[in-house]
């Protein structure tokens, strides 16, 4: 039973600090994006940012791709900031940081990934591998449920043998 809890704390534990230390999803906490994030020479790339307040002006920095400066200012949207600068011609394919520097003196960054020009850009995969075997979002949701429904008595028979146990009902 001791085990048990012990268990139990170090879990909840790990559960509570990975979660502090995870990322937001979609960006940096200030919401700056590029879009598009992956770009190919010539491609003109839009940033987002909500870092600067509302009305906010802010100075991006696209030198690491070789675009120089560009200026961001309020957008439609509340609170955020936008600017527009081309990927230049002689661009190399890779990953470079174009930072934003707002007026009041924030700062953040987004990465852009360029390609080759003409080339196809990288895509992420989308829906289930087909390995044959099947899989937990595949196409049957009355075998997915099946699946859930044997894990869960599965999880309940244990549960209750280690109950048995700790009480001594000779398991």
């Amino acid at each position: 039973m001791r085990t048990a809890r012990l268990l139990s704390a170090a879990a909840l534990a790990f559960t509570t600090v990975a979660l502090a230390a995870a990322p937001a999803w979609g960006g940096d906490a200030k919401g700056t994006r590029l879009f598009p994030s992956s770009a190919s020479p010539g491609d003109l790339v839009t940033m987002n940012t909500g870092g600067c307040g509302a009305g906010g002006t802010a100075a991006g920095d696209a030198s690491s791709v070789g675009a120089g400066t560009f200026t961001l200012a309020p957008s439609s949207h509340m609170g955020q900031s936008v600017g527009q600068f081309k990927v230049p011609s002689s661009a190399h394919p890779g990953t470079y940081e174009i930072a934003v520097s707002c007026a009041d003196g924030k700062q953040a960054t987004a990465d852009l990934w360029v390609g080759l020009a003409g080339a196809a850009l990288p895509t992420h995969p989308k829906g289930h591998v087909n390995t044959g075997v099947g899989g937990a979002l595949g196409p049957d949701p009355v075998q997915t449920a099946a699946g859930v429904a044997a894990l869960a008595v599965a999880a309940a028979g244990g549960t209750w043998l280690l109950h048995r146990r700790a009480r001594g009902d000779g398991i």
